[in-house]
């Protein structure tokens, strides 16, 4: 489903490793286009952080381009500290036909060069496997992700585990701001990402958990960092227009 929605982010907890004693932010996330002509995703995370000596200010804008039938994604990430550039990843990255086809990575920035990575699925392919294993009562589920984060030039495994689907509660934070969606179902879901290059005992680049409709809609986040985890509420959703394919 097209929509754009902006979540309210606050601190869940932070170790002292960490070194946050506070912070606070907004994500906006907005999603369009169809199967025929590709998925536009425009994600734009700012934070406050207090580190107790020092408060910055922390944006980072992520613009996508996905398409499942040619198996292309374009990424471009632009990450601020204090209103200045600190880096700018820009690149494309396209998945072979054929069984066990490798990936092709063509980074532009920050380093042009060329990558081959394992066969992986793109952000918008991969939220389609969650929704159609939900939809089978599939408990659990792995997949390799590449999104283009950090600096373009890996992909993560993943680790899906996907709750019975359910209804909201009446003291549901965020339930009454999800419009038309204010009393659906939806499944609990937490995802675990993972660095395979590490050896031993493999623990999580971070966790995502969320509530999700069967639209691609989510609510309720937490995102865990391992050093510290922000929570975010879902305080606007505005549906966009849906164009059918042709």
């Amino acid at each position: 489903m097209p929509h754009r929605a902006i979540y309210d982010l606050k601190l869940k907890n932070a170790s002292d490793r960490s070194g946050i004693e506070g912070m606070f932010g907004r994500m906006v996330y907005e999603f369009t286009g169809d199967a025929c002509s590709g998925f536009t995703t425009n994600f734009r995370l700012v934070t406050k952080i207090d580190t107790g000596e020092e408060t910055r200010l922390s944006d980072q804008q992520t613009t996508t381009v996905e398409d499942l039938a040619t198996r292309k994604f374009h990424f471009q990430t632009k990450s601020f500290t204090d209103q200045q550039l600190d880096r700018q990843v820009d690149g494309d990255a396209t998945v072979a036909t054929g069984a066990n086809a490798d990936m092709k990575v063509q980074l532009k920035s920050p380093n042009a060069r060329d990558i081959d990575l394992p066969s992986s699925v793109f952000p918008t392919e991969h939220m389609v496997e969650v929704i159609d294993n939900a939809e089978k009562g599939t408990k659990f589920f792995q997949a390799r992700v590449f999104d283009g984060s950090e600096n373009g030039d890996q992909s993560l495994l993943t680790t899906t585990v996907i709750g019975k689907e359910q209804s909201p509660a009446k003291d549901d934070p965020d339930a009454a701001n999800a419009g038309s969606f204010a009393k659906a179902q939806f499944w609990p879901v937490t995802i675990a990402y993972f660095n395979d290059s590490k050896t031993g005992d493999p623990t999580p680049v971070y966790n995502m958990s969320f509530k999700l409709y069967p639209n691609g809609i989510t609510r309720d986040l937490t995102m865990d960092y391992g050093d510290f985890a922000l929570t975010g509420t879902l305080s606007k959703l505005e549906l966009l227009d849906k164009k059918e394919c042709k």
